[in-house]
């Protein structure tokens, strides 16, 4: 394998994957959760990083 046939069959996987993640959800940007959420006050929850002791 070339190291184009290589790229371009991964690229193509990216985009097909992207394509089913978007024909597949319900987006609303109303209940997403912050993409990003430095200095915004939101408590850590749900795993093991919250969970530590005092």
């Amino acid at each position: 394998m070339t190291r184009a046939l290589t790229a371009s069959l991964s690229l193509a996987f990216l985009v097909a994957l992207v394509g089913f993640d978007l024909a597949t959800s319900d987006l609303n940007p109303y209940q997403a959760p912050a993409a990003f959420a430095l200095g915004s006050g939101a408590v850590a929850s749900g795993g093991f990083c919250g969970a530590l002791p005092n």
